[in-house]
């Protein structure tokens, strides 16, 4: 049986400026699946996430998650934008976990997990915490409950922020280059938990330099160079035998 796809991304186009980040990129995630960003520095796998998470807008395109349209209402062909409200609504649905862990430094792991939860989806403090130690402990971080993030490594704080993400229940989580500000004996910790989190079934858009993780836990890998997508399909027959020779030569590169 064929999943369904969550996400679709029609000929999306982004500028900052004069500068052309994203050149009409198409795209489709289906449910359950783990979708992997590869590509060189400044080839647009951060920007595309973060206009998912509308983060960013886009200049052209369309993104929709589940058939319903990102950041904004279609009437006649015309787009209008949505309220504030509107796109806080629907961003309760998509987690995203950045590069740096971007955890309340006076707030203690459990204080950061809970805060989403009570105060966007008014959850009791009670049915929030216990959500927040059963994450907790799914990320290996159960007797962690009360450190600071200061008293974290950056790894475990990343851990965090990746239950900080789950304890909002999103249909899609979103993984903006989640080791790279890690020191590599901490990395494996990282990739362990999304590791796990795909065997669960979460549909996942990740951007990493991992090749590793995409060859053992990707569906789909996508290469992006200069904007566009250069390369895509299943990760462990690209990486083995890229097609196109600009993937050929960053994988020469990387691996």
């Amino acid at each position: 049986m064929t999943k369904e796809t969550l996400v679709r991304i029609d000929g999306v186009h982004k500028y900052f400026g004069e500068h052309h980040v994203l050149r009409g990129i198409d795209m489709t995630v289906r449910q359950g699946e783990v979708s992997v960003l590869i590509g060189p520095s400044g080839s647009g796998k951060s920007t595309l996430l973060r206009c998912i998470n509308m983060l960013e807008t886009i200049s052209a395109g369309r993104i929709h998650v589940r058939e319903e349209l990102i950041g904004y209402r279609e009437t006649r062909g015309r787009l209008h934008d949505l309220t504030i409200k509107e796109i806080a609504a629907q961003r309760r649905e998509i987690g995203m976990v950045f590069q740096r862990f971007n955890l309340f430094p006076h707030r203690t792991a459990l204080q950061n997990i809970i805060e989403a939860p009570t105060q966007v989806k008014r959850q009791s403090k009670v049915k929030a915490r216990s959500r927040a130690m059963e994450l907790l402990d799914r990320v290996g971080l159960g007797n962690h409950a009360n450190h600071y993030p200061a008293q974290l490594s950056g790894g475990q704080q990343q851990r965090v922020a990746i239950a900080r993400a789950l304890a909002m229940e999103p249909e899609l989580m979103l993984f903006d280059e989640p080791t790279s500000a890690l020191d590599p004996e901490l990395v494996g910790e990282v990739l362990s938990v999304m590791k796990d989190l795909a065997k669960s079934g979460m549909t996942m858009i990740v951007v990493t330099h991992e090749i590793g993780f995409a060859r053992e836990v990707g569906d789909t890998l996508t290469f992006m160079d200069g904007g566009v997508v250069v390369e895509s399909g299943n990760p462990r027959d690209i990486i083995a035998n890229p097609q196109q020779a600009r993937t050929q030569e960053f994988l020469s590169k990387v691996l």
